[in-house]
């Protein structure tokens, strides 16, 4: 299914095609989990734990329309809310139990050893362990929902899909830094980039609406959250990305600075004494937006301050805007040509505002916003939101889950119970 065309896969298959894939995502001090069909991309169950090891974690869940929430006992981790998924939530419902064929996990951190999807063996819990060095909140976190699920899971196929695979295909003069050599020869220090999967997804849809084949498609996809990050991608391939080492690097982001002078690093530590672990705090979790506007890291909460004249939102919006404009500006130089612009993520599926900003900026160069295309183009609706005469510009919805769940079902070994040959048209 290289385009992801939902509707014409959902008439492409019977009824009878009830493979299910339990999509896990674990972050730090939360789980995000769905039950999804691989096929069509149908969620039966989608819900999220919060404040794990915390004092007052909680679950809460959404399944055949209806919402549910519990709160669990302090300090429980990724293995009590797998063990909640099984014991309370999927125990409603034997018939979504029975239908699973495999476990797909998002893994942020694969390094250089993956470039796609695999089975979890223990080489590939090895692996992942010998990156954590690289995500030191994300990727120990995805190990307990690993080792959790297969001890809740123990008969059915693990799969991770990695965050940093689809920037596998950049090219050396991307992602080696302007360092000593022998720092990414030895070390494997370089460039990764992040969001590789929703980067991917919106590259095999934009193909599908530009009635292009993904192997020949040329876009600049900029995925917009709290997290944030853009890339150039050439005949379907990441060619360059805005995110490093770690998720740091880049585009002004919620709570992240993006790109700041080295410099700033010792000047910190040295005139003004900051420890390092204060400094990985100040970048990481003090800047972006929230720092700027000293207000919120929440676009919807700035834009609404900044129409009541807030000026530390409106300076925020500003740089955001202006940081992402030059990124997409970059881009043009580096792709030989540029079939779509598109905009994705929360932010940028969500935001007329920015989208509108960005675009204003970008005139110079063929980008003309249509206004009332733009204004339709909100709350998960996809589609243009450029005039007939600029470069074209689309929005659309990312769709990560359901990249997990087909990549897991492709993997499933034949003699799987409930395993559907027919994932892929």
């Amino acid at each position: 299914m290289t385009s992801l065309q939902r509707n014409s896969v959902h008439m492409s298959y019977s009824r009878s095609c009830h493979s299910q894939v339990l999509v896990l995502n674990c972050g730090s001090s939360s789980l995000k989990f769905a039950v999804m069909n691989p096929h069509n991309g149908d969620i039966a169950i989608s819900g999220i734990g919060e404040s794990l090891g915390q004092d007052e974690p909680v679950v809460s869940w959404k399944s055949h329309g209806e919402r549910h929430s519990q709160t669990l006992p302090e300090n429980i981790g990724h293995t009590e809310v797998i063990r909640f998924l099984v014991e309370k939530i999927l125990s409603g419902h034997p018939e979504l139990r029975e239908q699973l064929i495999a476990i797909g996990h998002r893994v942020v951190h694969g390094g250089e050893k993956f470039s796609h999807s695999v089975l979890i063996d223990d080489a590939v819990i090895n692996a992942i362990q010998e990156c954590v060095a690289l995500a030191p909140l994300h990727n120990p976190a995805h190990l307990a929902g690993i080792d959790a699920a297969r001890s809740a899971f123990p008969n059915l196929p693990q799969v991770a899909v990695f965050d940093t695979a689809f920037h596998q295909s950049m090219p050396r003069h991307a992602y080696i830094y302007a360092l000593p050599f022998a720092l990414y020869r030895d070390h494997g220090i370089r460039r990764y980039g992040m969001h590789g999967t929703s980067h991917r997804f919106v590259t095999e849809r934009a193909a599908t609406l530009l009635n292009l084949s993904v192997d020949e498609v040329n876009i600049i996809s900029a995925h917009l959250g709290n997290g944030a990050s853009i890339t150039a991608v050439h005949n379907g391939r990441s060619v360059d990305t805005s995110m490093g080492l770690t998720p740091l690097e880049g585009l002004v982001m919620g709570t992240r600075s993006g790109d700041v002078d080295p410099g700033l690093l010792m000047h910190l530590g040295n005139r003004m004494d900051y420890a390092l672990h204060e400094i990985n705090d100040l970048l990481n979790k003090k800047s972006g937006l929230l720092g700027i506007s000293e207000l919120s890291n929440d676009c919807r909460t700035l834009e609404q301050a900044a129409s009541d004249g807030h000026d530390g939102a409106q300076l925020a919006l500003d740089i955001f805007c202006y940081r992402l404009a030059k990124y997409i500006g970059s881009y043009h130089a580096v792709l030989p040509q540029v079939d779509a612009l598109v905009f994705t993520g929360g932010i940028g599926e969500n935001s007329s505002l920015i989208r509108q900003k960005v675009m204003t900026q970008l005139a110079g160069i063929g980008y003309t916003v249509d206004a009332q295309k733009n204004d339709r183009a909100r709350f998960g609706e996809e589609g243009p939101i450029s005039t007939d005469q600029s470069a074209v510009t689309l929005v659309i919805p990312t769709n990560e889950e359901w990249v997990i769940a087909r990549d897991a079902a492709e993997l499933v070994p034949p003699d799987t119970p409930n395993h559907d040959p027919r994932t892929r048209e």
